[in-house]
């Protein structure tokens, strides 16, 4: 009976060998696939003047990211395709779906420094992402090298919530967006260690006020998720740098390389 793997088949002097078929799988990847979905949503939606639900687009896609590696994980489901279409819907919900709203909300009023903030957003996402990707094996676990990219569309996209939501235009507020998308983007690129929370186990027991807290927390968002998820990021947004001076002070390590590596091609990327 053939059960999906390589068989071997002995019928008189020859062998019949079955080779396994390479397959995708599904579970993961839809998670991935509702992410960039989310991305995408977001543009249209920003394209057709709909920022507040742009906004949700991409904080919708964030919740979809987070999830589609651990269900992996859960499922014993990795493959290197799914890390590829991973980065992919990265770049497309956490790149270019902010760094488009941004423009066509407020940027756009700009000239070419709106065009600019965009893109120096844009292109910080997609040398984030890669770096990323390099570095997997180097960095302390721990830490992110950099603002990572969700928390810095969720910087772009719940600034223009809160605005929308106040009544207020973008093109009021063009220039404050311009700092905002030039912030979220240069900090992606930078060295600063940012909390990844991967050391925080799902499966280990809590004290009950844990709980409680956590029911704490999902009443506060209730009561003005704009504000409250936007203040949420903002917090986190400047940690990082907190960390990295609490580190500089005391005279620690600031870097979140954890080992060193053996390609010369590679090392200029861990400075």
């Amino acid at each position: 009976m053939h059960d999906g793997k390589e068989t071997d088949f002995a019928q008189g002097n020859d062998v019949i060998v079955t080779k396994r078929r390479k397959g995708i799988y599904v579970l993961p990847n839809l998670f991935t696939l509702a992410a960039l979905f989310g991305g995408f949503y977001a543009i249209v939606m920003a394209i057709n003047g709909h920022f507040d639900l742009a906004a949700v687009g991409i904080f919708c896609a964030m919740v979809l990211d987070s999830l589609d590696g651990r269900v992996a994980r859960m499922t014993n489901t990795q493959s290197a395709f799914g890390e590829q279409m991973d980065s992919l819907s990265d770049m497309v919900s956490f790149g270019a779906a902010p760094a488009i709203i941004s423009y066509v909300w407020a940027l756009q009023g700009l000239g070419r420094w709106g065009w600019i903030a965009a893109f120096v957003y844009c292109a910080c996402a997609a040398l984030r992402l890669a770096r990323f990707n390099v570095n997997t094996g180097v960095v302390d676990k721990r830490y992110f090298q950099g603002l990572p990219s969700p928390a810095a569309a969720a910087l772009v996209a719940g600034f223009i919530w809160v605005v929308n939501d106040m009544g207020l235009k973008g093109s009021s507020v063009a220039w404050p967006m311009f700092a905002m998308a030039l912030y979220a983007g240069l900090s992606m690129v930078t060295n600063v260690p940012f909390y990844s929370f991967k050391d925080v186990h799902m499966k280990k027991s809590v004290p009950f006020v844990v709980i409680v807290l956590i029911v704490l927390g999902i009443a506060a968002i209730n009561i003005d998720p704009p504000i409250v998820m936007f203040g949420l990021f903002v917090v986190y947004g400047l940690s990082g740098y907190v960390i990295y001076l609490w580190r500089k002070a005391k005279g620690q390590q600031t870097s979140v390389i954890s080992t060193s590596t053996d390609e010369p091609d590679e090392r200029g990327l861990h400075k």
